[in-house]
């Protein structure tokens, strides 16, 4: 006999069933866009570049974004958390450490972009793999804080699904909340903006335009801009009042990341593109030397 549960309160049935399928429809096309980035990496030689080394942590980081994503679909379905505290903590710390991964290789991808369209310099191998290590390492400390007392992962408000708790607005919160947001929103997208801003100087210079240069920052701002207003708020007022279906919108919208990305550095990328249209398909791409710049 299947157990039937309540539904989350300030839901409706609906609401539930509607949450559940974005989440779901999110991790399935990111997953398998991101998935795809990552196995053409692996298999067409013309992209293995230090460059795209910085893409395929996205792409990393990415599909780890859309697992979270998948487990919070399957436990709005079932409408309650099946997992227990103890998976609560595992899941939430799962999915920021992916998500800050995320926005810091997003970063670094603008870096190397910088160097390769306004310095002329080419990223070598090992300063692309000490990066990535960097990143990945930077985003583990961010993440394990609330496992050790500084911030602490609970329930969203749906609870289905895990994530910083914003709920209680406290000292703890709020000196985590700013620190967190200084160094892996606000410095990251610092550098994306005066990055891209260089970049589209020497773009318009040339008058030639090889991709939009915009495009990368707005992608940040309008993906996790919201939950990062949303947290903000919680550190100066009451954010319960603000009704559970609302404050759920904010994590929808960035788990849309992976796929927005995928399109922005991947697909978007002409040379990248070729060499997963190789991959698909067998046809060589033309051009030998697959650089780390976007059509």
């Amino acid at each position: 006999m299947v157990t039937s549960y309540p539904l989350p309160e300030g839901f409706t049935e609906l609401e539930v069933f509607a949450i559940g399928t974005a989440l779901l429809v999110e991790a399935l096309l990111g997953f398998c866009l991101n998935g795809l980035t990552i196995i053409s990496f692996r298999k067409i030689k013309e992209l293995r570049t230090p460059s795209n080394l910085l893409v395929l942590s996205i792409a990393l980081a990415d599909c780890g974004i859309c697992i979270n994503a998948f487990i919070a679909a399957f436990s709005s379905f079932l409408r309650y958390w099946p997992y227990g505290s103890d998976g609560c903590q595992i899941h939430g710390f799962q999915g920021f450490l992916t998500a800050l991964a995320s926005i810091s290789s997003s970063a670094a991808v603008a870096w190397d972009r910088y160097h390769h369209y306004c310095t002329r310099s080419k990223l070598q191998w090992s300063t692309a793999i000490s990066t990535v290590v960097f990143v990945w390492l930077f985003a583990a400390f961010w993440s394990v804080m609330p496992l050790l007392g500084w911030g602490e992962y609970d329930y969203e408000p749906l609870r289905t699904c895990c994530t910083l708790d914003y709920s209680k607005g406290d000292k703890n919160y709020v000196t985590f909340l700013f620190a967190l947001s200084l160094f892996n929103f606000v410095i990251p997208g610092f550098i994306m903006l005066t990055a891209y801003q260089s970049i589209h100087q020497k773009f318009k210079k040339s008058g030639q335009y090889k991709f939009n240069t915009g495009l990368p920052l707005k992608t940040l701002v309008i993906c996790w801009g919201p939950y990062c207003l949303l947290c903000l708020y919680a550190a100066v007022e009451n954010v319960m009042f603000i009704s559970p279906k609302y404050r759920m919108i904010p994590a929808i919208i960035a788990k849309s990341v992976p796929t927005v990305d995928a399109f922005v550095y991947a697909l978007g990328n002409e040379n990248y593109r070729g060499g997963i249209w190789q991959f698909l398909t067998g046809q060589k791409i033309e051009k030998a030397e697959v650089d780390n710049k976007t059509k």
